[in-house]
């Protein structure tokens, strides 16, 4: 079944430890939420850092709470560019074997070893959502877009689980190429495609 989602574009942003964040804001500093996202309990935090290579920096990256397990990174391929490094395309979490980097913040810097990552274009979808689209956590599905810029974008995994908010996740490289903006309505292809 075909069905229709909004979208949500992602700038670059991190997610931080614990750890990390007291090295780079001070001991038991809380992060200071200055917008809700889509996603419940996740914000967007009025603190940023500058990340850092050798060939490159991004000043001001967004941090976005709360805090993680593990510090993860996400950017876009043109960020990767402009940093000189090679990030792999992968879902949230999946870190092992990512680039490092140095992060700067008001405090100090932190090096971290992995942890840089593309993030795969994704559709987060509630468990009421999933059984009424027939779609199962995991499934990799396609995303039809209509507009001068109209496109399929293939390899789409499905994240399911009760709290998430139905939205269909890509980054500002993706949504660039394809004249797409917040809240845009976008297909959802089910079934397998076959383009010559």
């Amino acid at each position: 079944m075909n069905f229709f989602v909004p979208v949500g574009i992602s700038n670059r942003h991190l997610h931080l430890s614990k750890e990390d964040l007291a090295k780079l804001f001070g001991e038991n500093y809380s992060l200071t939420p200055i917008k809700d996202l889509t996603q419940k309990g996740q914000f967007a935090a009025k603190e940023t850092v500058s990340l850092q290579t050798p060939k490159g920096e991004l000043p001001n990256v967004r941090i976005l709470g709360p805090t993680r397990p593990e510090t993860q990174i996400e950017i876009s391929m043109t960020d990767g560019f402009k940093l000189g490094i090679q990030a792999p395309i992968r879902e949230s979490g999946q870190i092992q074997g990512s680039p490092g980097i140095t992060m700067k913040g008001p405090l100090g810097s932190v090096v971290i070893n992995q942890g840089v990552i593309i993030a795969s274009r994704h559709i987060h979808i509630d468990e009421a959502d999933a059984k009424k689209y027939n779609v199962t956590n995991g499934q990799i599905v396609a995303v039809s877009t209509d507009g001068p810029r109209g496109m399929i974008f293939k390899n789409v995994v499905i994240r399911v689980r009760h709290d998430f908010v139905t939205d269909f996740h890509i980054d500002t490289d993706e949504a660039n190429a394809a004249g797409l903006k917040n809240g845009d309505q976008v297909k959802v292809i089910t079934e397998e495609i076959h383009i010559p």
